[in-house]
């Protein structure tokens, strides 16, 4: 048995407003984020390899706010996050802050493989990249018309609502590997608007992201104050194995019980060590994906 499940944030557009066009564009994504990670799986490969393939496809796509499609800063900047957990060593890797990487997901893996370290932050981090020889670009490649727009919105005063992914449209991978280990991984370019580097929940292990053999891996996806404060990942994670609860519990319990009651929402994929598979999100919807070696595949943006 081996699978994997993304998520392309929640908070999607209401069905209202979604065109068949774009709806057809996000299904296409989320097929070929799945596709490149469950190749991998197929070919032998780890869980936590998986999972960067899959979150690198959705960077590379400007529907998502994360990597080419990043929501822009005050100042009009793209500032990217990413983290990844292999939870067969419980090794991890983050990066934040970050203004030039191409593929964020990449470099938060080298941080992991290549330093002492599990978190690299702005301008020593893209000093890091350098010497590992990571590809960068300017931050003009980040900037989109869809985003700019966003912006521009919001700086005159406009209310953005939760649902325009000014915030949610963060990715991610969850990875169970034909050798039994789980991985997660999550990329992000925050919310739109934000100042004096504001981090959100995506490049903190343990909020956004979390990895275990002995319980879950966990990606999240929402209101990054929120995640962080009620640990979610972890919590996930923590009450499997500590509790001897099934997933789906666990995550209702954590992302329907308290993190909703501080005013929190968003979603979460999560996937067990017996390949059982959780996505729930508290929004309207959320872009979510499965593919597994038992024949399950689907992508969905809705409650459906």
């Amino acid at each position: 048995m081996f699978a994997i499940a993304i998520h392309g944030g929640a908070g999607t557009l209401s069905r209202d407003e979604m065109s068949a066009k774009q709806e057809k564009q996000y299904r296409a994504a989320l097929d070929e984020s799945l596709d490149a990670g469950y190749t991998v799986l197929t070919d032998g490969g780890s869980s936590l390899d998986a999972s960067v393939a899959a979150v690198r496809v959705l960077e590379d796509n400007p529907l998502f706010n994360a990597g080419r499609g990043a929501v822009l800063n005050r100042d009009g900047v793209a500032e990217l996050d990413a983290s990844l957990m292999d939870g067969r060593t419980l090794s991890a890797g983050a990066v934040s802050g970050l203004q030039h990487i191409k593929n964020p997901i990449d470099l938060a893996k080298r941080v992991m493989e290549k330093t002492p370290h599990v978190m690299l932050i702005g301008v020593g981090a893209e000093e890091f990249a350098r010497t590992q020889g990571i590809e960068m670009v300017p931050n003009e490649y980040f900037r989109t018309p869809a985003r700019q727009s966003q912006l521009e919105r919001s700086l005159r005063g406009a209310v953005l609502r939760e649902n325009e992914l000014q915030a949610f449209g963060t990715v991610g991978a969850v990875a169970l590997d034909q050798k039994g280990d789980l991985a997660a991984a999550t990329s992000t370019g925050g919310m739109t608007g934000k100042r004096w580097g504001r981090v959100g929940d995506s490049p903190i292990i343990g909020a956004g992201t979390y990895a275990n053999n002995q319980s879950c891996a966990v990606s999240a996806t929402g209101h990054g104050e929120y995640f962080i404060r009620t640990v979610v990942a972890h919590d996930i994670c923590a009450q499997v194995e500590y509790l001897k609860i099934p997933l789906a519990q666990a995550v209702d319990n954590v992302l329907n019980g308290k993190m909703k009651k501080l005013g929190g929402n968003g979603g979460v994929i999560a996937i067990d060590p017996q390949g059982g598979i959780v996505l729930e999100f508290n929004s309207e919807g959320m872009f979510r994906g499965v593919r597994t070696s038992q024949g399950r595949h689907e992508v969905a943006i809705y409650r459906e």
